[in-house]
């Protein structure tokens, strides 16, 4: 049987439809194409991971091919736990990560003897630096695409646990806070918090079959 043949990027939205949710746009238009979009990236990720790893690393690095913005315009809109709005926070978390791995190394190193259970749950290599907080930034994605969903959320949002009580602990680390990484998966101690218990809920939602 002849294979089909795989696009070398994953498709998002065309231009017309990246036009169309732009601006003051219906909202329930907004909605549809946050939840198609979402669905589909996820389910062609999960169909094909066994036999395309290439894929997932494609899928993984989706904000470093189609820009934050791109992704922001997609789900950033999106009520925390549905699978648009929780794919926005993973996308984000990740890029904080990426762009800033030693802050968020700091961070965690701050934060992990004081948030032991959530460390475990988390699992970066110890002593945390760098290379392995951006491992498990990477590692979280990979679950959604090639592993169990749930369980990747929850790794994620204890990730964001220790990161938050760490945060707390110094508080100033955002130099500007208009930058666009100063939102409220990566502001402070608090939202992080926030982001960590709506991703907890989404592993819940998604066990029940309602992360949609």
């Amino acid at each position: 049987m002849a294979q089909r043949p795989r696009p070398r990027r994953p498709a998002m939205l065309d231009p017309a439809e990246a036009e169309r949710i732009q601006g003051d746009e219906d909202p329930a238009a907004r909605s549809e194409v946050a939840h198609t979009t979402a669905q589909a990236l996820v389910n062609r990720g999960r169909e094909e991971a066994p036999d395309d790893p290439e894929l997932v690393a494609r899928l993984i690095r989706l904000v470093d091919t189609e820009g934050l913005d791109a992704i922001a315009i997609l789900w950033a809109r999106s009520p925390a736990t549905t699978l648009p709005g929780t794919l926005w926070r993973l996308y984000l978390l990740r890029e904080w990560v990426r762009r800033d791995p030693r802050t968020v190394a700091e961070r965690y190193r701050l934060g992990v003897h004081r948030a032991e259970v959530a460390g475990a749950v988390a699992g970066v290599a110890d002593p945390p630096g760098p290379d392995e907080v951006s491992e498990v930034a990477d590692a979280v994605l990979h679950g959604l695409f090639d592993g169990d969903l749930a369980v990747a959320l929850e790794r994620a949002g204890a990730f964001l646990r220790v990161l938050a009580t760490g945060s707390a602990l110094d508080a100033d680390w955002i130099e500007h806070d208009d930058d666009q990484l100063a939102d409220a998966v990566t502001r402070r101690g608090g939202a992080l918090l926030a982001t960590a218990e709506e991703l907890e809920a989404a592993a819940e939602l998604h066990r029940l079959g309602r992360l949609d």
